[in-house]
């Protein structure tokens, strides 16, 4: 009957188009009233602790580090800085989305973001210089993905934050697969310029090296910031919220001196901020009520039970999980799957015995996947609406694919040899 509940309670609610964060919530009530003797004060202690969380803090304190840097124009200086660096190698400036989008994510944080910001300045450029618009966007759209795993990640910092794991053992874990993905992406696109239709001008100049050498001279700021967002927290100088405030602090500075921001941009960008942690406090609150009743219900041991009478093993179950989350990634963006799953699924793996580091950075994975999954896949809408609708969604989505395929394989990689992702924490 519990189940029953859950699932008729979730899909009327969701169905019916209410908000995410209301019908998790009102779900979470209705099982602590009626399937757990009327336990509902329970929910308002467990939405209390979580909200009050120090790290939690963290959240919306990255949120407005990203859209200081985007509204500044920081992200327009990298991306001219790195510009000079990619035309000698196979695809060109299209490996200058992935470099930039890399570095992007490593203070930003939201894919998102990291997607609208380079895509506002790397698609007009690339496509004025004949580069196709279609193989452009995929670009983009693959490498606003790294912002969700590459730290500071909010996805990480939610993950951690709710579940009560280390946010510096999950950055550090990011890292290594973060920077792999971003190489894989690069090594197709020189697959991809060197084989099939042209996907770059013809003739391009070449770079000298002074040239080069004088772009990357012009980024020198960005390795500053990335040390007080990220190197802090790894010298065990600040904690993730601590450090985000100095990224704060760091990103307002750049942007007056650097940048071109404003009194009127900052300001924007902190209405901004606010607006999107509210919608993702939200969605944490029912979040927290629902776990709340999954957890006191034993919800989680029941599935496992279950699944195990049907003769599946731990990585059986795992399958099941991946695949139940690369469908829902058709429907949700990233943080609204996240935590809407996350009650089920953590206890689940950690009954099974998985390390909880390991499936933070599995979970970010899919989550990238579905950010590049129509029909909502949120970086593709986000590009497709930069270029005016010169791209349409579905020719976004098929030039994605292959960068779909290569975070799916990233899964099983990963999957198979779980150091991979391990080995920086437990080295650091």
């Amino acid at each position: 009957m519990t189940w029953v509940i859950l699932s008729a309670g979730l899909m009327t609610l969701l169905g019916s188009g209410a908000l995410l964060g209301a019908a998790l919530g009102l779900v979470g009530f209705i099982l602590l009233h009626f399937q757990a003797s009327g336990s509902t004060a329970l929910a308002i202690n467990s939405a209390w602790n979580l909200m009050t969380g120090f790290s939690l803090t963290a959240v919306p304190l990255f949120i407005f580090l990203g859209d200081i840097l985007l509204s500044s124009g920081v992200s327009t200086k990298v991306y001219n800085g790195l510009t000079p660096l990619f035309r000698r190698i196979p695809g060109r400036l299209l490996h200058t989305n992935i470099a930039v989008c890399t570095l992007f994510s490593a203070v930003s944080g939201s894919s998102s973001a990291t997607a609208a910001a380079i895509g506002s300045i790397g698609y007009p450029e690339l496509k004025n210089r004949g580069y196709s618009p279609s193989m452009v966007v995929g670009t983009l759209a693959a490498g606003g993905t790294l912002g969700l795993l590459i730290p500071p990640s909010l996805a990480l910092i939610i993950y951690g934050a709710t579940q009560n794991v280390s946010i510096g053992q999950l950055f550090l874990a990011g890292i290594v697969p973060g920077l792999m993905i971003s190489c894989a992406f690069s090594i197709w696109i020189i697959i991809r310029a060197k084989f099939g239709s042209a996907v770059v001008p013809d003739e391009e100049d070449v770079s000298s090296w002074s040239e080069i050498f004088k772009g990357l001279s012009q980024v020198w700021p960005l390795p500053i910031l990335i040390f007080f967002v990220l190197g802090t927290i790894y010298l065990g100088i600040a904690t993730p919220t601590e450090a985000a405030s100095l990224g704060v602090i760091a990103s307002i500075i750049l942007g007056f001196t650097w940048g071109e921001l404003t009194i009127s941009k900052l300001w924007m960008g902190f209405i901004n901020a606010t607006i999107m942690f509210s919608a993702i406090a939200f969605i944490m609150l029912g979040t927290a009520i629902l776990s709340q009743a999954v957890s006191l219900l034993a919800l989680p041991r029941e599935a496992v039970a279950f699944i195990a009478e049907l003769g599946f093993n731990r990585y059986g179950i795992l399958f099941m999980i991946i695949l139940v989350y690369i469908i829902l990634g058709c429907f949700f963006d990233g943080i609204s799957l996240l935590l809407m799953t996350l009650p089920i699924t953590f206890p689940m793996m950690m009954s099974l015995g998985f390390d909880p580091i390991w499936f933070g950075i599995i979970v970010t994975l899919l989550m990238e996947i579905g950010m590049i999954t129509p029909p909502v896949g949120l970086n593709l809408f986000v590009l497709t609406s930069i270029t005016k609708n010169e791209v349409s969604l579905a020719s976004a989505a098929w030039a994605s694919l292959p960068y779909w395929l290569i975070l799916l394989s990233a899964v099983g990689l990963y999957t198979l040899f779980p150091s991979i992702v391990l080995w920086l924490p437990n080295f650091w």
